[in-house]
């Protein structure tokens, strides 16, 4: 079974009705991004960043996946898929996604503050005074800006053996992730999906760039690839 390594960013979960930083000038929800996602931000005013991830949790209960996500969980049937998200929802996996590594970590999960290897599933609010067993202060489990990305050698390895990539929703400026696509094999196909591409046919050899959004985008490339496995199936 071949090899596919998606990357997807904002722009997936975006049409599910998440709002995002990407396009409103470095604001998220109305707030500076430095404010609620940096550990300087947390330790200046930690209710705030504790109050913003709480309203993004619920946020997120209020959303459901869209025919993007949907359409990469089938292709599971054809494919040994991993999904590399930059995403902190969960909605890949509620379509259905069984192998997905979220880089900037998970909306849905929380850590000490104290120790990051401490890690616990969280569905409601975090408070200020709510601490982990060895007291320090519970925290999302977010990798903030200026933190390091636990799983990017995973993700790395994963992208190296895939016989194809596909990138949805992303900029590619948001390093370390953007530098991803890099490892991927010489000459494996790559499909480039977002309304405005920041790439050109020139960036990548075997690049594919289809210019729409992940929902009008991503189910006719499925049905394209899953066409692919069979003919070679029969």
């Amino acid at each position: 079974m071949k090899k596919i390594t998606v990357l997807t960013g904002a722009g997936v979960s975006a049409e599910s009705g998440i709002n995002t930083f990407r396009d409103a000038g470095g604001l998220w929800e109305g707030h500076d991004v430095m404010e609620v996602a940096s550990p300087q931000g947390f330790a200046k005013n930690p209710e705030l960043v504790l109050d913003f991830y709480n309203q993004r949790r619920k946020q997120l209960k209020e959303v459901s996946p869209n025919r993007a996500h949907f359409a990469l969980a089938e292709l599971e049937a054809y494919y040994d898929v991993t999904i590399v998200t930059q995403n902190v929802d969960d909605l890949h996996e509620r379509a259905g996604s069984s192998n997905v590594i979220h880089l900037h970590g998970e909306l849905l999960k929380m850590r000490s503050s104290g120790n990051e290897r401490s890690i616990m599933d969280c569905e409601g609010d975090i408070d200020l005074g709510n601490l982990c067993e060895q007291g320090y202060q519970l925290r999302p489990h977010i990798v903030w800006f200026g933190e390091a990305v636990p799983l990017l050698e995973k993700a790395a390895v994963e992208t190296q053996s895939a016989d194809s990539v596909i990138i949805i929703g992303t900029s590619m400026q948001v390093y370390p992730a953007a530098s991803l696509v890099d490892y991927a094999p010489e000459g494996v196909p790559i499909y480039f999906i977002d309304p405005k591409p920041s790439v050109s046919k020139y960036d990548f050899d075997n690049l594919t760039i289809i210019p729409k959004t992940a929902v009008k985008g991503v189910p006719n490339l499925v049905l394209t690839l899953i066409a692919k496995a069979s003919q070679l199936r029969d």
